[in-house]
C-alpha cells in the first residue's frame, strides 16, 4: 500500500513529466486504433463492395460451366433447384440468372457485351444493380424488351432513356434471336468493366425469346449470416445434385480475396513498425524520466527500500499513468472508430488522380469513401498491447538503477 502511495505522489509531484507521458501514450493508443480500424474497414467495404455489386456471396452453376461455359452445361431445371436453394437453413434471397453474349447496334456503333437476363424484384435482393440506378427506371417483372444498360456501354452505343437498340444473339436451342430493345434504365455500378460491357432484361421476356424457359446459367443466393457462408455453402451442396457446383464469394472472387489478404499482411507489418517506433519513442522517455531520479532513488535506498520496492513503485507508476492514458486515448478513438464507421470519411482524390480513375486502374469498385470498422475486441487487444508497452518501457532502466549502491546513487550527477 505505501509504494502505491508513493507512486501516486511522485505522479502528482511532477505533473509536467507525467502529462507529457500521458499525452505521448494517449495519443500513441488512438493513432494506432484507429489506423486499424481504417485498415479493416477498408478492406471489408472493399470486399462487400466488389461482392454485392453483381457476383453474389454464393453461385449455383452446372459443375462443367466454367471450363465449358456453353449452352450444353446450363441449370436445365431452375425451378427445381432454385426450390431448393430457398429451403436451404441459412438462405436469405434467391435469384436466377442467365448470361449469355450479344451484338448491340445503334444507329452509329455495334459493339459485342453480356446479354443478362435477370428476375427484377429478387435480384434486388441479392446484388447492387437497382441501387446502381443513376438515369430512368429499374427493370419490372412485366416489362418486355426494356432494356437496363450500363452507363459506359451506353455511351459507347449514343444511348439515351427512351431510345432503341437492336440486338442478336444465340438462343438456348442454337437458333438466332434478334429483336429491338428500348433502354429503360442506365446504371452505373463504379466497376468500369462492368459497365462497359453489360446489359440486363426481364427473365420472363427473356425465355420467351431465347427459347430458355426453365433454364439458368446461375442461380445466386444470399445467406441470412455472412459470417457462417462456409457452413450454409456446405449445407446447400449436401442438398443439390452432384452434377451442380456451389461457390461463396470466397472462391468467386479468390483472387481479389488473396489481394486483400496480401494487403492485410502489409498493413499488419506498417502498425508493427508503427508499434516499435511508439516503443523506443516511449522508451527513450522513460529511460530519462527515471534515470533523472538516481539520487531521489538513491536516498529512498538509503533509508531502507529495498530494490523490489523500487522496482514496485516505479512499476506502479507505470501502470497506473498507462491506465489512464490508455484508457483515455481508447474511449477517445472508440468513439471515433464507431461515428466514422456510421459517417465514412469522404474522399475525392489522390493527388491530381480522381479516385475513380485510381480503381479504374486495378478494375475495382470505385468507393469514394474510407470508413472505419468498429471492434471492441480489437480496440481492447490494442489497447493492452499499448499498457504492456508502457510497462516494458521502465524495465531496462529500473533494472539499470538497481545496479547502483545506495551511495554510488546518492553521488550520481
Amino acid at each position: 500500500m505505501i509504494i502505491l502511495k508513493m507512486a501516486l505522489r511522485e505522479l502528482t509531484t511532477h505533473k509536467k513529466r507525467s502529462i507529457i507521458t500521458f499525452l505521448l501514450s494517449a495519443f500513441s493508443t488512438a493513432l494506432l486504433i484507429f489506423v486499424a480500424a481504417i485498415s479493416e474497414g477498408t478492406h471489408t467495404q472493399l470486399i462487400q463492395s466488389s461482392v454485392e455489386t453483381y457476383p453474389g456471396y454464393i453461385q449455383v452453376r452446372d459443375a462443367k460451366f466454367e471450363d465449358d461455359p456453353s449452352f450444353e452445361n446450363l441449370i436445365f431445371n431452375e425451378s427445381e433447384v432454385k426450390d431448393k436453394v430457398t429451403k436451404t437453413t441459412g438462405i436469405k434471397a434467391v435469384s436466377s440468372r442467365f448470361e449469355t453474349f450479344a451484338l448491340y447496334s445503334s444507329d452509329k456503333l455495334t459493339v459485342g457485351g453480356m446479354f443478362c437476363a435477370i428476375e427484377p424484384e429478387s435480384e434486388a435482393k441479392v446484388s447492387r444493380l437497382k441501387n446502381a440506378l443513376v438515369e430512368g427506371e429499374y427493370l419490372s417483372s412485366s416489362d418486355t424488351n426494356a432494356l437496363y444498360i450500363g452507363n459506359e456501354l451506353a455511351k459507347r452505343l449514343d444511348l439515351k432513356i427512351g431510345d432503341s437498340v437492336s440486338f442478336i444473339s444465340t438462343a438456348a436451342d442454337y437458333s438466332f434471336a434478334a429483336d429491338n430493345l428500348i433502354v429503360k434504365g442506365i446504371f452505373r455500378t463504379k466497376l468500369y468493366e462492368f459497365d462497359n460491357s453489360s446489359a440486363f432484361v426481364n427473365k420472363a421476356y427473356f425465355d420467351v425469346l431465347m427459347h430458355s424457359s426453365d433454364i439458368a446459367t446461375h442461380i445466386i443466393a444470399t445467406p441470412e449470416d455472412i459470417s457462417k457462408i462456409d457452413t450454409v455453402s456446405e449445407t446447400l451442396k449436401q442438398n443439390l445434385s452432384n452434377t451442380l457446383e456451389v461457390r461463396n464469394y470466397k472462391q468467386i472472387l479468390e483472387d481479389f480475396i488473396v489481394a486483400m489478404e496480401i494487403d492485410g499482411i502489409f498493413s499488419y507489418i506498417t502498425l508493427g513498425i508503427f508499434f516499435i517506433v511508439i516503443f523506443f519513442v516511449i522508451a527513450i522517455f522513460a529511460f530519462l524520466s527515471v534515470y533523472g531520479r538516481v539520487r531521489q532513488i538513491g536516498v529512498l535506498r538509503a533509508i531502507g527500500t529495498t530494490p523490489s520496492q523500487v522496482m514496485g513503485m516505479l512499476l506502479f507508476e507505470a501502470l497506473l499513468l498507462g491506465l489512464l492514458s490508455v484508457s483515455v486515448g481508447g474511449v477517445a478513438s472508440g468513439y471515433a472508430t464507431h461515428y466514422y464507421e456510421k459517417n465514412p470519411i469522404e474522399l475525392t482524390s489522390i493527388g491530381d488522380m480522381e479516385m475513380e480513375d485510381y480503381y479504374k486502374q486495378y478494375n475495382m469498385v470505385a468507393e469514394t469513401t474510407l470508413p472505419t470498422q468498429f471492434d471492441l475486441a480489437s480496440i481492447f487487444t490494442q489497447m493492452f498491447i499499448m499498457l504492456l508497452l508502457n510497462l516494458l518501457t521502465v524495465l531496462y532502466p529500473i533494472a539499470m538503477i538497481n545496479r547502483f549502491t545506495p551511495i554510488e546513487a546518492i553521488r550520481y550527477v
